[in-house]
């Protein structure tokens, strides 16, 4: 190539992440998502589809969580909810709340049932 030398494309400059999310910084979604927001696709990528968000649809086959997705793609949370607002939007994914801890059953019943059962 002749001409000047032009600078790599650097993966976690903030441009990047200004093309990726549009230049949008916060979520438009209807429901606030947080990082343990469990993300499961609806839909397949077609072929017009952006490539992270092809990214997201593929990946959330099976439940994962924001900080999940934010790991796998190495972008920022905040990134990642602008991209899942897109997808909500879209009905292209679902957003799941997940289990509290509270609404689990006691270690101690489980434990007890365990070793009734055990005595049977």
């Amino acid at each position: 190539m002749s001409g000047p030398h032009r600078p790599e494309w650097d993966e976690g400059a903030p441009e990047r992440l200004y093309v990726i999310t549009g230049g949008r910084s916060g979520s438009s979604a209807r429901e606030p998502l947080d990082i343990v927001t469990l993300i499961v696709s609806r839909a397949s990528p077609h072929t017009a589809t952006q490539p992270e968000h092809a990214a997201i649809l593929r990946m959330c086959e099976f439940p994962l969580s924001v900080a999940e997705i934010s790991a796998y793609l190495a972008l920022p949370a905040s990134v990642v909810m602008v991209l899942l607002a897109d997808l909500l939007a879209d009905d292209r994914v679902e957003a799941r709340a997940p289990i509290p801890a509270a609404s689990l059953p006691d270690t101690a019943l489980l434990e007890a049932v365990m070793h009734g059962l055990q005595n049977l």
